[in-house]
This record gives structure tokens, sequence and C-alpha cells, in this order.
């Protein structure tokens, strides 16, 4: 099927945008800029009798960058150089005006690590998105995944990461910290929470909900008769897969109803398989769960507006 050729307005024929372009497009679209540019504003630094600031738009959205495609803050001063796409999404000019360097870059991170922004950012997100009624408070979905960390001592402090921890899924260990994620019934996070990777998952429930579910679904690690009977008699349909006792099999009509729940389930790890598989959040890259739950929340944030992007641009 031949491709459509885009047009400018006296009928020249455009140069063909690729994918990524088009994806920039879109989340430029939908991002709500004034919202997030207001929330910073009162901590970014004001020009003074030095060197003036980048502008703070500027910044946001290379940081936004560094979420979609994975990158360094040295990385992403190169994007900004060899990538028209990425500097058109900066609003920056590398050639002319210029563009932030990487100790920039690396300044507007820290600043938003140290006034807790990311979850700011996160919340803003969401109040966004409620306020378009994209996100259904009936049911919560549970779930969480793993986030690999370096597990070689060869480095400057030759040491782990002392907040990282190591656990074991089926027969393989894994070495780093868990993103817990709490989504609505079509998948949309509206909660995140980080710990070391040795935590429960069953540990973290309690957080992960909002308090105005009327259905709770999750996976056998979730599994309590005492969380069941607090459900039910909170009125809330408890949809958790059940686990066999030690020594037990499940009934077939057990093994019938995780089947069902796990369909409605399943829609939980959507939001996992863009921020893991998509945008390649796989590993951490910094110390500390604090900087990479940081991570999270603004790059759950922006998945929630990228799997919500066409009920946005449609609206």
């Amino acid at each position: 099927m031949a491709r459509k050729v885009e047009r400018d307005e006296h009928g020249n024929k455009l140069p063909r945008r690729t994918r990524r372009e088009r994806f920039l497009n879109e989340m430029d679209a939908v991002i709500p800029w004034a919202r997030l540019v207001a929330l910073v504003e009162p901590h970014y630094p004001k020009p003074g009798n030095g060197r003036p600031p980048q502008p703070l738009e500027t910044m946001l959205r290379i940081h936004f960058l560094q979420q979609f495609f994975n990158l360094s803050d040295p990385a992403a001063e190169d994007a900004l150089h060899d990538s028209r796409s990425m500097a058109r999404f900066a609003r920056v000019r590398p050639d002319t005006t210029g563009a932030p360097d990487e100790s920039t870059i690396l300044r507007f991170r820290h600043l938003l690590e140290r006034c807790d922004l990311g979850e700011a950012i996160f919340d803003t997100i969401n109040a966004h998105l409620g306020e378009r009624e994209l996100i259904v408070r009936s049911g919560t979905i549970v779930d969480a995944t793993l986030i690999a960390a370096p597990p070689s001592t060869k480095n400057k402090d030759k040491a782990r990461d002392p907040e990282m921890r190591q656990t074991r899924k089926g027969r393989q260990w894994y070495f780093g910290m868990k993103l817990h994620a709490g989504t609505d019934p079509n998948g949309i996070v509206h909660t995140v929470t980080g710990t070391d990777a040795a935590q429960s998952d069953i540990g973290q429930l309690e957080r992960l909900l909002h308090g105005e579910e009327r259905e709770l679904y999750g996976d056998q690690a979730y599994w309590s008769g005492f969380h069941r009977d607090c459900a039910r008699a909170s009125g809330v349909r408890y949809r958790v897969n059940r686990r066999a006792a030690p020594g037990k099999e499940l009934t077939e009509r057990q093994k019938q109803r995780n089947r069902l729940c796990s369909i409605r389930r399943a829609k939980g790890e959507h939001a996992f398989g863009v921020v893991k598989h998509l945008w390649g959040f796989t590993k951490v890259r910094y110390r500390g769960i604090a900087k990479n739950l940081g991570r999270a929340h603004v790059a759950f944030g922006l998945s929630n507006l990228y799997r919500l992007r066409g009920a946005l641009l449609g609206g």
C-alpha cells in the first residue's frame, strides 16, 4: 500500500515524518505543559547577576526526552545535536542559540530529585487526566516488576548499592529494586511505590489502594485469606488469583476462576510494558531507591499520557 504523501498549503511535498517525529508531536500535544511549568517554576533558579538559566520548559522537555529514549545526561546533550526531531521537541536550535550541556541537564535533574518533584509531576498529570474523566476509580489492579541494578563491586565505592537487595524469581536470582503499581481497570497507573527487590509484593498492597475501589485484582503474590475477608466486609469484590495451600493443589473451579481474573488483571501489566520495554527502564540509572523512584514517577505519568493520547487528541 502506497504511503500517503503530505503536502504544505502550497501543494509542495513535505519531507516524510519518521515514527519518532510523529511520536514526539503527539506527546507534545497531550502533555499539560502550562501546569507542569507552573509546578516546577517556584523551585527553578531566577535570572540574576550570573549566567541566565535556560528556559524552564526547555529543561522539562529535555528531561522528558530522557524518559522516552532512556538517555543519560551526556547522551541527552548529544541527542539534541544529532536528532532534529528531538531538538525541535525541546525547542532548542543547537546550530544558532545553542543547547544545554550535560552539566545543565544534570543540575536540573538534581533539582527535581531534591524537591521531590517526580511524584508531583505524576500527580499533576493524573489530575489532568482525572478532570477529563480518563481515570476510572471503580477498581484497582496491583502488580510489581523487578528493575535490575549493577551487581558488580568494580566501582568507586568498591561495593554494591546498599539500598538494593537480591531476590529469587523461580530459579533465577535478581539484584536490584522493585516498582509496585496500582492501576485502574484499564491499566492507567494511579499509584507507584518503590522498594528493594527482596520486599514482598503483598507488603505494599495497602499503599497501592486509593480507598474507593469496588474491585481488586492481583496475581497470586497478593493472595491472602485475611485480606479477602476484609474486602468482603467492605463490599469490595476480591478478584486476586488464589494461591494453593502448602501441599495442596487448586481445584479446577479455582483454576478457572484464576484464568478469568487474569484476563482483567493483565491490563495492569500494560504500563510496565511501555516503561520497561518501549522506553527501556529495565535497569536503574542512579544509586538509591529514591532517585530511581522519582524517575519511575515521571515515566509512569508520561506513559499514562501516551496510552491515552488517542482520547486526549480526539477530545
